[in-house]
């Protein structure tokens, strides 16, 4: 598996609940783009649309040697999976405060998936609890050497 892009502030600012992998319906130039390491996840999110999952705000560049109908860079791309995961993940959301966010981006026996998460956003005060554990391991890491 080769990682492509990665999420890293999704840990800060969500409680991870459950992972799933999901495929993604994607043009041509799109997935030339994502082999060039062009797309960030970072602001992205998913939703359910009348059964099924949908990614939004996920930047994919255009791809510089593409033509005419090189593709849309934030648009709206299906999420493929299974309907027990998604009937299982439409039971979690309608609970309050939980949402679906991606964690990473790669390949897979050559397709492109995406490992989205269940997610609760954390406080303020759980987000400095986190910092201040990173600074006593960075502390203790230091002490070790």
């Amino acid at each position: 598996m080769e990682t492509i892009s990665r999420n890293r502030k999704a840990h800060f600012q969500y409680e991870i609940l459950e992972k799933f992998e999901a495929g993604v319906v994607l043009t041509g130039t799109e997935v030339k783009s994502i082999r060039n390491k062009d797309v960030s996840i970072n602001e992205s999110f998913a939703h359910i649309n009348n059964g099924e999952v949908f990614l939004y705000e996920m930047h994919i560049g255009q791809y510089k040697q593409g033509n005419r109908q090189n593709h849309e860079p934030k648009r709206v791309r299906k999420l493929l999976l299974h309907k027990k995961e998604i009937n299982k993940i439409i039971g979690k959301i309608k609970q309050k405060g939980y949402t679906m966010i991606p964690l990473s981006i790669y390949f897979k026996e050559g397709l492109v998936k995406v490992e989205i998460a269940l997610a609760r956003g954390k406080s303020t005060v759980d987000k400095r609890e986190d910092i201040k554990k990173r600074s006593v391991e960075r502390e203790i890491q230091r002490a070790m050497r």
